[in-house]
């Protein structure tokens, strides 16, 4: 039975996130990319079953609750936003054809089951994958912006200034390369060849990027995926399957020197790189220090869509802040905080700089 306590450590930090908040916008937009991490609500409007717009999530999103969020509150890109002092990216799918001409600080294109590969996560559904969300943000920048900027100069400028996330590729393997029942990935390309496949294709999309307007990057890493609940538990392990980590430690050791390249050929760009999988490790080995309690299981009872998302209005664990995962895939946003506050203004997470010297380069 699950203990229900008050976690000292989350009301200090978020004494501590309240004095980061900046009343002021510092940058004129943010513009998100990815998958389920930073899905706002895209896949509301999408015929999926990574579909979360029901209780339990939402649960500490206030005044909102459900959103469409993988979360019981806010994303790390939520975060982020406040730290920017600017309002969330609202998913653009949800977004009229009015309000999209209108919108000016920035919108969210991440969509869970979503990856790099066009057939990652079909089983699942619509998504928006990478290119898809590529090919609703040159809308937005050819059609929609144009008519809140007068000359093609001054919207080069604003693109120019804004900061573009980029998370995506855990579900290249959760829902693609670690399913061989039901994709082919696995059998046509060993672990390093599809790494370099996965690092090709998101160096391609994010030269697009570029072409576009975008020059301020932040890229994360994959997470260790392997410590996720639904693959601890399908290898019934009490541990990370260090396999499946070891698979996406391909990706992330080809991400940098990709960044190093592309920066040297786009004049201009910037890139931060966010090492999250160092920083979720630690946290798995070491959670009493960020004020965690419990590592594996999920914080909510699962049982939605074949046992990895949480059951419609179940009551989720009363002590949410001492969970890292709240369903079988996604972190709660007692972790979510502690990522985006330290890409934001300490030089533990993101490098070569933060976001706050982002902001100023």
């Amino acid at each position: 039975m699950r203990k229900s306590s008050v976690s000292i450590f989350f009301p200090m930090f978020l004494f501590h996130f309240l004095s980061v908040k900046s009343e002021q916008p510092l940058v004129p937009a943010l513009y998100v990319f990815g998958d389920s991490l930073s899905d706002s609500g895209n896949n509301n409007f999408l015929n999926t079953t990574a579909k979360v717009n029901y209780s339990p999530y939402g649960i500490d999103f206030v005044p909102a609750g459900p959103t469409g969020r993988f979360t019981n509150g806010k994303t790390a890109v939520d975060f982020g936003a406040e730290f920017l002092g600017l309002p969330f990216p609202p998913p653009y799918l949800g977004l009229s054809k009015v309000e999209k001409c209108i919108t000016t600080k920035g919108v969210n294109y991440a969509s869970g089951s979503a990856g790099i590969l066009t057939e990652t996560g079909v089983r699942l559904g619509e998504r928006l994958y990478l290119e898809k969300q590529l090919h609703y943000f040159q809308k937005t920048v050819k059609i929609d912006l144009r008519g809140n900027f007068p000359t093609s100069e001054a919207l080069s400028a604003y693109l120019a200034k804004a900061i573009f996330t980029v998370n995506i590729g855990s579900n290249d393997y959760i829902n693609n390369y670690l399913q061989p029942d039901f994709y082919i990935s696995s059998k046509i390309f060993t672990p390093e060849a599809f790494a370099n496949l996965l690092i090709t294709k998101l160096s391609h999309s994010l030269t697009r990027l570029y072409a576009l307007g975008a020059r301020k990057f932040v890229v994360s890493e994959i997470g260790p995926i392997g410590c996720i609940p639904i693959v601890v538990n399908s290898a019934k392990t009490n541990g990370c399957v260090q396999q499946v980590n070891q698979l996406v430690s391909l990706f992330n050791d080809r991400l940098p020197t990709m960044l190093h390249e592309l920066k040297s050929f786009l004049p201009g760009s910037i890139f931060v790189r966010s090492a999250i999988f160092a920083l979720s490790s630690d946290i798995q080995q070491n959670p009493s220090t960020y004020g965690f309690t419990d590592t594996r299981d999920a914080c909510c009872i699962l049982g939605g869509n074949g046992t990895t998302l949480c059951i419609p209005n179940q009551p989720p664990c009363e002590n949410r802040n001492q969970y890292v995962y709240w369903d079988a895939f996604h972190p709660t946003q007692a972790v979510d905080i502690i990522a985006a506050m330290r890409c934001f203004n300490q030089s533990t997470l993101c490098s070569p700089i933060n976001i706050q010297q982002l902001v100023q380069a």
